[in-house]
């Protein structure tokens, strides 16, 4: 992973995980210690393809992987605004 991320200097790298299979936690072992390679090495991983089955045991772990086309948490998604007027309870 961290001559990869090194060769490539991209920062991320995408795991196409759509024909994995079922999920198990063979496949959640694996994600997990490509990711902290990947974080070791100053990186990411994203996903691609990922089967909902997949994604939910990935929660259920606590695991949160960004998945390619999705945009990440922190970022809002393009065209979206928000506008909060002062006095509003939180939501």
């Amino acid at each position: 992973m961290r001559e990869l991320l090194d060769v490539t200097e991209a920062g991320v790298v995408v795991c196409d995980v759509g024909g994995v299979g079922p999920p198990g936690l063979a496949v959640v072992d694996l994600l997990a210690r490509l990711e902290l390679a990947a974080r070791r090495a100053g990186g990411r991983i994203r996903l691609r393809d990922p089967d909902p089955a997949l994604r939910s045991l990935l929660r259920l772990v606590g695991l949160g992987f960004q998945v390619e086309g999705e945009a990440e948490e922190r970022e809002p998604a393009l065209g979206v605004e928000e506008e909060v007027e002062p006095g509003e309870p939180a939501v």
